[in-house]
């Protein structure tokens, strides 16, 4: 069997006394990046053993929540999209898309996509 190339993903997270994150930073060589900062990130991963989604939600303890909702917002028209890709399933993308826009209109979100 031949060598497969592997590439790494690095998150760092500060904690302050309390172990609250302060500082999120991330790596992705062969992205190019390295040890950028973050104020937020969400993982998700699929455990196919059990059948369910496990995650990580860290945000550092100045992100503002002006931009929290922006995060979120870009990440679910982001969601979207991927949930297209994977699945080919139009009419669902359209409904979710549908949700994104009224979530932007609720929050007052301008130019969001």
């Amino acid at each position: 069997m031949a060598d497969l190339h592997t590439s790494e993903i690095t998150l760092r997270v500060g904690l302050d006394e309390n172990r609250v994150p302060e500082k999120l930073n991330w790596s992705a060589q062969d992205g190019g990046i390295e040890n950028e900062e973050a104020k937020a990130m969400l993982l998700s991963v699929w455990d196919s053993k059990n059948q369910e989604s496990l995650k990580i939600d860290l945000w550092t303890k100045d992100m503002p929540v002006d931009e929290m909702k922006t995060f979120f917002h870009q990440t679910l028209v982001s969601l979207s999209e991927t949930f297209l890709k994977a699945t080919q399933d139009e009419k669902m993308t359209a409904t979710m898309k549908d949700f994104c826009d009224y979530f932007a209109e609720n929050l007052n979100l301008k130019d969001q996509g």
